[in-house]
């Protein structure tokens, strides 16, 4: 079987449209390489790893900007010391997120931010949502470093939230997600028994099952990822990841009409064009 070049666990079309959904905020194509040392600024930036740092990977980033955006980023960067209002300071991240999302595109820093306004907010909401940036980009990170460190960025966002909100299943299931996919633990169960815990009380979480079926797919076991997708999909019909999943795990064993009966659904749901003639060109070529 020849391996899909632009999907895996349907992957390029979900980040797609994410991108559509949330703003273009992909990492520059630029690779960067950054030694790690931890941040020492006084500010509370969550777990680091000994081989990462947020800022070597931020001044990497401030090399690429034309020098009016670095103007203008020097100025948001030093009002961040300037604001002794808790209120200030959060407006300050809020503008740096999307200084680096929409005027740089740069997908770290704008994470990076997000997270650092939710950890000042401290909302179940926010630090929720900025924990989950981070588990989605370190899903597609092939850099072993920087993948653990968006995941010790997920877990203590995750766990926050938990302090707010024990009772958030999304959060439990989010942290096992970390484990499982970050590789920020020697054992990979603990991960998976998070999830299982909360799969045990409630078998219709779907948060729950997809992550389990991502983490199936990782270990090779794909009847028991089929499985809990179908679930997904009699839960969720309309739920595009769970039918790309579907569609790439048939496309991979080799069974063509079923992938291409899953891809054809999917198209129910996709909205851009581009993504949308994409996936009808992957229909055609399974159909040859």
């Amino acid at each position: 079987m020849k391996q899909p070049q632009w999907i895996t666990v349907g992957a390029g079309v979900i980040l797609t449209l994410a991108i559509f959904v949330f703003g273009r905020t992909v990492p520059h194509k630029k690779h960067i390489e950054a030694e790690v040392h931890g941040a020492d600024d006084g500010h509370n930036h969550g777990p680091v790893t000994a081989s990462f740092s947020i800022d070597s990977l931020l001044i990497s980033e401030k090399k690429q900007l034309k020098p009016e955006q670095v103007t203008r980023l020097t100025l948001l960067e030093n009002s961040i010391s300037r604001g002794d209002v808790k209120d200030q300071q959060l407006h300050v991240f809020h503008q740096l997120a999307r200084f680096w999302g929409d005027t740089a595109q740069a997908a770290i820093p704008q994470a990076w931010y997000t997270a650092e306004a939710a950890r000042l907010e401290n909302s179940e909401k926010t630090l929720t949502f900025a924990a989950r940036l981070f588990l989605e980009y370190l899903q597609h990170e092939p850099r072993p470093a920087l993948r653990q460190w968006e995941a010790l960025q997920a877990k203590d966002l995750f766990e926050r939230s938990l302090i707010i909100n024990p009772a958030n299943d999304s959060a439990k299931v989010g942290i096992g997600a970390c484990y499982l996919f970050g590789n920020i633990s020697a054992a990979p169960m603990e991960g998976l028994s998070k999830i299982m815990e909360v799969v045990a009380r409630d078998s219709t979480n779907v948060y729950a099952q997809l992550t389990l079926a991502k983490g199936g797919m990782m270990s090779g076991q794909l009847d028991k990822a089929i499985t809990r997708l179908q679930l997904v999909n009699r839960l969720q019909p309309d739920n595009l990841e769970a039918i790309l999943m579907l569609a790439d795990i048939y496309e991979r064993s080799d069974k063509k009409a079923l992938a291409a009966e899953w891809y054809e659904k999917s198209l129910n749901y996709i909205k851009p064009a581009d993504v949308k003639a994409e996936v009808r060109k992957r229909i055609e070529e399974l159909k040859k």
